[in-house]
């Protein structure tokens, strides 16, 4: 039977029988369509006989004993999907949960394909479908009803059964000690963190302008500060397509600023418009060695497409060959950086990913390996 906790001396009592449990299943509804960072409503929890969904919005609600259940060494955290929900306790509690278990990377390696959904694998580990007519759901709407409590907590129920399954599985396969090694990631804080300074990469600019690429720099830096500072999304202030177009005009008055499309004229003229000039126009001071590089220009020379759709086939194979799915072994960058780098370092080149793939693929590069084809799947030829 699901409780709703809406007192912090019940949330207290749960805690502390779950930290006897080997493992706790754990989910969080947020919003975050106004604010740059998540704003917790609810915290799903499951032990092995019990599911509450917490109302983190209650009055008087101190979450505390979950922090202390979340940072418990001998529990278990099970999620699906986990990196947005531990996202939300990092800022909650100042520490990530350790230790985790995702059941989304876990179906990676178990071979259920990239990123399979939580509804697939309760219909095929649990037998069970997932309503998910609240998934849009206001959460910070008061009171709960109890249609979204119910809703809230199928997805820690029937991730008891997922979890098991998928663990029983992995171990038989002798592969838990890769997905292991796959939670060190989510368990790094840094990668919960976007620094100002580094916010242009992941806008991914083509042009190696390194004029243009500074003010860029200067103007998503400034975006995502200012975002971080007042709380709102990032594209509230300048959205991406707009930010592009800043750092191709350089805009030096408001009048410019408020000339490009997406920016409008109260923004041009007001504080945040002169916060964003001021950047630009810093950019635009900058001696030439202070330019930043090329994100290409980074990866060295230019990755040979015939070699990188080799890659790709060889990446093909080995994910047929170990039932894993192709993009937890290597993505596009990684294999274009395979092909241009004599050995980058690259995920794909240590732990059990270079046993499953990397070395081939070094192999492959360097001629010690070839590829055919025998009856309808690839073959690997070793030349020397």
């Amino acid at each position: 039977m699901t409780r709703l906790i809406t007192d912090a001396a019940e949330l207290a009592a749960l805690c502390e029988r779950l930290r006897a449990e080997p493992f706790v299943t754990v989910d969080t509804e947020f919003m975050r369509e106004r604010t740059y960072y998540p704003e917790l409503c609810v915290v799903q929890l499951a032990g092995e006989t019990e599911v509450a969904v917490v109302d983190a919005q209650a009055e008087g609600m101190d979450l505390a004993p979950l922090g202390d259940l979340l940072a418990d060494p001998a529990v278990i955290k099970v999620f699906h999907a986990a990196r947005q929900d531990v996202e939300i306790f990092l800022l909650r509690f100042g520490a990530v949960p350790a230790p985790i278990f995702d059941t989304q990377i876990a179906a990676m390696v178990a071979g259920f394909g990239d990123q399979a959904s939580y509804d697939s694998l309760v219909r095929s580990l649990a037998g069970q479908s997932i309503d998910k007519a609240h998934r849009f759901s206001d959460w910070s709407a008061r009171p709960l009803s109890e249609a979204q409590i119910a809703y809230a907590a199928a997805d820690v129920t029937h991730l008891r059964v997922v979890y098991r399954k998928l663990r029983e599985k992995l171990l038989a396969e002798g592969r838990l000690d890769w997905v292991a090694q796959e939670m060190d990631a989510l368990l790094d804080p840094k990668g919960y963190v976007t620094e100002p300074e580094e916010a242009w990469e992941r806008l991914r600019p083509k042009s190696n302008n390194r004029r243009f690429l500074a003010v860029l720099r200067a103007a998503a830096s400034w975006r995502e500060a200012e975002a971080q500072r007042i709380d709102i999304p990032r594209g509230r202030l300048v959205k991406d397509e707009s930010l592009a177009e800043v750092a191709a005009s350089a805009p030096e008055t408001p009048d410019q600023l408020a000339r490009i499309r997406g920016v409008s004229e109260g923004f041009a003229r007001g504080k945040s418009g002169g916060g964003l000039l001021a950047a630009i126009a810093a950019a635009k001071r900058l001696p030439e060695g202070e330019l930043p590089t090329p994100l290409e220009a980074r990866r060295g020379a230019g990755a040979s497409p015939a070699l990188v759709a080799l890659l790709k086939v060889l990446l093909a194979a080995a994910s047929e060959a170990h039932n894993v799915a192709p993009r937890l072994l290597a993505d596009t960058e990684d294999l274009e950086r395979l092909a241009s780098e004599s050995e980058p370092d690259l995920r794909c080149l240590s732990g059990w990913r270079r046993e499953v793939f990397g070395e081939d693929a070094l192999a492959l590069k360097s001629g010690k390996l070839a590829l055919g084809v025998a009856g309808r799947r690839v073959r690997l030829i070793r030349t020397a």
